[in-house]
């Protein structure tokens, strides 16, 4: 029944028109069909086993394919049709703006779209310093707040329910947006249900960067033909970090509401050594990112999406820093200027995440769900090994 609708929904479209590619999508189309009478990739990473068992490619293929790629750059070295060949198969390059198009096309509210092509290292750093400066400003009314020792209380800077409603406002508006676009990218590729097996291999293949390999084991390629494993070991610094400081409010946040201790917490608690580790893992992994973007050959992806990606890591690097200062400097004068920067930081981080960068992770953990749920069927074409 869900195929009959899926195909109905096709052909309404169809007849409508509205299936039409865009210049990315149809240099997608182009290049995959190349890879698939040549298949030398197929063994590289998920995408070319996924590609070999079609053999055209609408809109909704050209979408899953483009964010199941990784951009490891392998492809791209290894193909005898890459550019300078008249052929000009640049696949890494194709599907990062196929993926840019796509986080575009798929945010929610729809007109927030054009964010990914504004959201840049300037605007996220305009956002993070007029929210600091706000915040910063809005501590004059709270005189006691500025030049003296607080003992680390945050509370007696900005109250605890100030917070909450802040962040929780802003936390719940991301964590909606988000679900939002990846509920409808997920229905547009029409994956079909997803088992238990399925859902376990695509949250393995998610959690250890599987396919950041280059296929083969030895890592991405960045700037040459030469691999490194650099890039998966900064993503996962970043990731690892970023899941660490989530922890460490989740524990602060049962500690004040389940077990009611209240803030400031000791430096040997669980709340602030978690939190410590995830703004080192926040430093280094960004910090390194950033250094393989700045060194990153142009032809390994979409060079119109640098000011977003740069504006991301941006932003994380500036959300670790203004942590571990106000770590710090807690107990010193200091510490209701750093929160105000800090809480800024964070602020902004959250409100670019449904359309800035962080939705890659989530599009991609879709993307490689439907191919764990693809692969576990028997291929159509019977044109080879599935």
């Amino acid at each position: 029944m869900q195929q009959l609708e899926a195909l109905t929904q096709e052909a309404r479209a169809l007849a409508a028109g509205t299936l039409a590619l865009t210049r990315p999508e149809a240099e997608v189309d182009r290049a995959l069909q190349i890879c698939n009478a040549c298949r030398y990739c197929e063994g590289f990473c998920a995408v070319f086993p996924a590609m070999a068992r079609r053999l055209e490619f609408g809109k909704a293929d050209i979408h899953y394919l483009a964010n199941l790629c990784h951009n490891c750059g392998a492809c791209l070295h290894a193909c005898q049709y890459a550019p300078p060949h008249e052929f000009a198969v640049n696949v890494p390059q194709a599907m990062a703006q196929v993926r840019g198009q796509t986080y575009a096309d798929y945010a929610w509210p729809p007109g927030f779209g054009a964010l990914y092509r504004r959201n840049g290292l300037t605007v996220a750093m305009a956002l993070a310093a007029g929210l600091a400066l706000f915040l910063a400003l809005a501590l004059l009314w709270k005189a006691d707040a500025l030049g003296r020792p607080l003992a680390g209380n945050f509370y007696a800077v900005f109250p605890h329910n100030l917070m909450v409603a802040l962040f929780g406002g802003v936390f719940g508006w991301a964590v909606l947006a988000l679900g939002l676009g990846v509920a409808r990218f997920w229905r547009s590729i029409t994956p079909g249900a997803a088992g238990a097996q399925a859902a376990a291999e695509a949250a393995s293949d998610a959690l250890r960067l599987k396919y950041l390999d280059g296929g083969h084991g030895e890592g991405c390629n960045d700037q040459d033909d030469r691999f490194t494993l650099w890039r998966r070991r900064f993503h996962h610094a970043t990731f690892y970090g970023f899941m660490l400081c989530f922890a460490s409010t989740g524990v602060a946040t049962l500690y004040h509401y389940g077990l009611g201790l209240k803030a400031p917490y000791a430096l040997t608690s669980w709340p602030v050594l978690l939190g410590t580790l995830g703004g080192i893992g926040l430093l280094a992994g960004p910090a390194g990112l950033l250094w393989l973007n700045w060194r990153r050959d142009p032809q390994h992806g979409d060079a119109a999406q640098r000011p977003m990606d740069r504006g991301f890591i941006g932003l994380l690097l500036l959300t670790s820093l203004s942590g571990l200062a106000l770590l710090a400097w807690r107990d010193t004068g200091a510490m209701g200027l750093l929160l105000a920067v800090h809480l800024g930081v964070v602020m902004a981080l959250f409100l670019t995440l449904p359309y800035g960068k962080f939705a890659h992770g989530l599009y991609r953990c879709a993307a490689l769900l439907k191919w764990a749920v693809e692969r576990r069927r028997p291929g159509k074409l019977g044109l080879g090994d599935d």
